[in-house]
């Protein structure tokens, strides 16, 4: 078995007015926020199933149903620690992990570092091991009419020694 495997994730959710938004594990300011059943932080969704893909442990929705009322408004950081925990039971740590956001408003370049430092702290990963990228899509689609917010992950496990 090769020691080293990857992962991919995508997520969407719609942009509400008046919800809290939650990205990358921080509140950002903006008046509109993801819905989702729990507190709709992409970021910390396809982080989630990148890992959990490449460990073969199929995706959040498997593990954390949108059904199950235990789920319910939490805070995304706690399922990103709990895959952690899925894919170090595996034997597996994480090699890196490559985010790119889709959003046309609020510019989310200032907020990066911090989002970088928050999940760093959550997962037990270098800051230097998580990449995070935010674009548009040039006002097209339901992205660039404001409708939603999309996000990408790519991640690399490996079993230490192996």
């Amino acid at each position: 078995m090769f020691p080293f495997r990857v992962g991919q994730g995508y997520d969407v959710h719609q942009l509400v007015e008046g919800r809290p938004f939650w990205l990358g594990g921080i509140l950002i300011p903006h008046t509109h926020g993801a819905k989702g059943h729990s507190d709709a932080d992409v970021v910390c969704h396809v982080m989630c199933d990148a890992l959990l893909g490449a460990a073969n442990l199929r995706n959040i929705g498997y593990h954390f149903s949108d059904k199950d009322p235990q789920w319910k408004g939490v805070d995304s950081k706690i399922l990103l620690a709990k895959v952690l925990e899925m894919i170090r039971e595996k034997g597996y740590e994480v090699g890196n992990v490559d985010v790119t956001i889709v959003l046309q408003n609020p510019k989310l370049n200032p907020h990066i570092p911090a989002m970088k430092t928050c999940l760093a702290e959550v997962t037990g990963i270098s800051e230097e091991d998580i990449s995070i990228k935010a674009t548009t899509s040039e006002h097209l689609g339901f992205v660039g009419r404001e409708e939603g917010i999309a996000a990408h992950c790519v991640a690399l496990i490996y079993k230490p020694g192996a």
